[in-house]
Parts: structure tokens; C-alpha cells; sequence
């Protein structure tokens, strides 16, 4: 992702919130998604239109039985950029503000589940997991680390949502990881 306006229209928390919602159901109406997300309908529309404009959701009229229902699906499912992306100083400063907050969105999951894990059920408490690694790597070797989980994660998700045995016990899962110079 390298325009500024893509990074500002995604890493707004409504926004974020809306994206996930359409990756995990697919195609949704406006009314759906507001009900769902505990939002106001207009607000829902208003944030999907800062999301077309930056060619990251799309209208799907198709999907309407008639005039009167707005649906909307991703236009795309991956979003990534560094900010090493802009030269310009302001943009520069808008992606750093922009992966603070995805690192916020990313940690404020975390603690969600670690203040509620007692309440979920033993299974999830069990496959739920943390791993951290320290290595002597390149800025090469680095990025090809994140090139390889990348994939791992893109192959596994395409594997769990196209299996069909396992229906009623899925639930939403969230995995993220990040890896950067660091001392012991």
C-alpha cells in the first residue's frame, strides 16, 4: 500500500472494524453491519465511502433485492505498508501515527483476550498461543522471515475457511506478529 490516503482510510477504528466485519462475512448491508458493529447506519455509510474512495471496499448492487438496500463488499483483502513507503515528511508522519495505532488496535485485542480468557472455553484457552524469538538476522533475512509468515498465515486461513467440518465451533481469530532490531 502506498498511498497515504489508503493508510488513513484503513487505520481508522470505525473502518477497521467494518473491514474485519466484511472479511469475516462477506458482502453485508449497510443496516447488517451498523446492528452488528452497535453503529448508527449513517456513520456505517459514511466510513464505507472514505473505504471506496480509497478502492479498498466496493458496492455490490447485484446483491440487492431492490433499490432500497446498499451492499458492500471488500475490493481487497490485504493491506500492508511501511513507512519507508513515503518521502514526504507529512506523509511520513501520518503512516508513523497510522502503524501506532495498528499497533494499539493489535495490543488492545491482546489484553481483551488475556482479561477474559478465564470465561472461554478450555479448548480455546489451550490453542490460544504466544511465542517470541531473539536471533543475530540481517534487514534481508528479516524481511524474508516476514515474507514466510506471511504466506504461513495466508495459506492457513485459505485452508480453515474453505474446510466445512468443523461448522458451530468457529469463532473469529485474531493472529498478528512483529519482528524488529531489539536488544536482550
Amino acid at each position: 500500500m502506498t498511498s497515504i490516503e489508503t493508510v488513513r482510510a484503513v487505520h481508522h477504528p470505525t473502518r477497521r472494524r467494518i473491514l474485519s466485519f466484511l472479511y469475516l462475512h462477506g458482502a453485508s448491508q449497510v443496516s447488517v453491519m451498523a446492528k452488528s458493529l452497535d453503529q448508527q447506519v449513517g456513520s456505517v455509510s459514511h466510513h464505507l465511502r472514505m473505504l471506496e474512495r480509497a478502492a479498498i471496499v466496493e458496492r455490490a448492487p447485484e446483491l440487492a433485492a431492490d433499490g432500497r438496500t446498499s451492499w458492500w463488499r471488500l475490493a481487497q483483502d490485504q493491506f500492508s505498508f511501511s513507512i519507508e513507503d513515503f518521502d514526504d515528511p507529512g506523509e511520513r508522519m501520518q503512516a508513523r501515527e497510522a502503524d501506532r495505532a495498528n499497533t494499539q488496535h493489535q495490543l488492545s485485542k491482546l489484553a481483551t483476550w488475556l482479561n477474559g480468557q478465564d470465561k472461554a472455553p478450555a479448548e480455546w484457552r489451550k490453542a490460544a498461543f504466544s511465542s517470541d524469538s531473539l536471533a543475530f538476522a540481517t534487514p534481508e533475512e528479516l524481511a524474508e522471515l516476514a515474507d514466510e509468515l506471511s504466506a504461513t498465515v495466508r495459506a492457513w486461513r485459505e485452508r480453515v475457511k474453505t474446510s466445512g467440518d468443523a461448522a458451530g465451533r468457529r469463532a473469529p481469530v485474531f493472529v498478528f506478529a512483529r519482528g524488529f532490531p531489539s536488544k536482550p
